[in-house]
């Protein structure tokens, strides 16, 4: 298993409108940032990858440690759980 620490600011483009006085990070933005950790990791490029499966099972919230963890399988799928805290925040699985 393999972890990746993400931190996505504040002051983020994506958080302005989403959602005025009570701010989370869009669920795209969350996946975005996750396939990139996940593609600088493994040296590989994410654009050949496929998603299979994304669960957002919480908010998350600008300026939140993000802990993304992942593994491959042999079969090359890789899955991928998000936590802030303890709280498991997104899970999903792409195929490289």
């Amino acid at each position: 298993m393999t972890q990746v620490i993400l931190r996505l600011p504040a002051e983020h483009p994506s958080v302005e409108g989403h959602f005025p006085g009570n701010p989370i990070v869009p669920g795209a933005v969350l996946l975005d940032e996750v396939l990139a950790a996940i593609e600088c990791a493994r040296g590989q490029p994410a654009m050949a990858w496929t998603v299979k499966s994304v669960k957002f099972l919480r908010p998350v919230r600008p300026g939140d440690e993000l802990a993304v963890e992942f593994t491959a399988a042999p079969n090359g799928d890789i899955r991928f759980c998000c936590r802030v805290a303890s709280l498991e925040v997104v899970t999903g699985l792409v195929r490289a």
